[in-house]
Parts: C-alpha cells; sequence; structure tokens
C-alpha cells in the first residue's frame, strides 16, 4: 500500500510538472518571439498601426496580458479615419527613448507627429510600457 501510494504521488507530480511545462511551451510557441529590445517593440507597434494601418500585425506586437484585437482595431480605423478627413495624413515620430528599465519592464518615449495635407501639424507625446517575455512586447500606453 505505501508503495502504490508512493508510486502514485510520483506520477501526479510528473504529469503536474509535465502539464506545466508543455503549456509554457506552447504558450511561446503560439505567441512567437518579441522585438530584440524595447525601443524595436515601440517602433514595429507604431509602424504597424500608423504607416501599415494593420490591426492584426499591430495584434501580434502586443503582450498577452493586453492583446485585445479589438481595441487595437479601433485604433487604427481612427488613424484611417484622421487620413480620410483631413486629406493626406502623414505620421513620424523622434526615435523611441528609454525612460525606467528594470529587467522586465521598460518605460519608452517618443513624440509622434500628424502632418496633413496642408501642412499643418499636431505633436503628441506618448510613453510605452514595454514588457519583456520571450523579447520585448508593448503592454501599454500612457
Amino acid at each position: 500500500m505505501l508503495v502504490a501510494s508512493i508510486v502514485l504521488g510520483v506520477t501526479l507530480l510528473l504529469c503536474l510538472v509535465g502539464g506545466i511545462s508543455g503549456f509554457l511551451v506552447l504558450r511561446s510557441a503560439e505567441r512567437g518571439q518579441g522585438a530584440t529590445d524595447p525601443a524595436s517593440a515601440v517602433q514595429d507597434f507604431l509602424t504597424a498601426v500608423y504607416t501599415e494601418r494593420d490591426a492584426d500585425r499591430a495584434t501580434r506586437l502586443v503582450c498577452s496580458a493586453a492583446r485585445d484585437g479589438e481595441q487595437i482595431s479601433a485604433k487604427v480605423r481612427e488613424v484611417a479615419e484622421a487620413a480620410e478627413r483631413y486629406g493626406t495624413v502623414r505620421y513620424r515620430w523622434a526615435n523611441p527613448t528609454l525612460d525606467e528599465q528594470t529587467p522586465e519592464r521598460v518605460l519608452v518615449s517618443t513624440t509622434l507627429t500628424m502632418t496633413t495635407e496642408d501642412e499643418r501639424m499636431v505633436d503628441q507625446q506618448l510613453t510605452f510600457v514595454v514588457v519583456e517575455e520571450t523579447g520585448w512586447w508593448v503592454c501599454d500606453v500612457i
């Protein structure tokens, strides 16, 4: 009886460890690899939203905790609607700078500039929370 209990306990432990390992491996495989550094994560995200206007690509660049495809699609639609409202609209941004940094989290800031067809310009300061999970991912804009 004691031997059977020990064997059962070891079997359950191995199943638990295997299940957790499988979950972690599959989660990483499903998400892919993040950017190599925080500034690149922000650069890629801005390009997907403001240059390519590709909500699916932008969604794939966001951390799992903030991956809300509907919210990202709404932002991309907002960018596209601004382009329609103001004619030809161009977006550019300054090189992202790292403001606060820990090994797992970085605040990255940049200035986004929108220029309309008639050369009117507006600047917006953006700060991104970028996290490290199998690479760097944009997790929030504050």
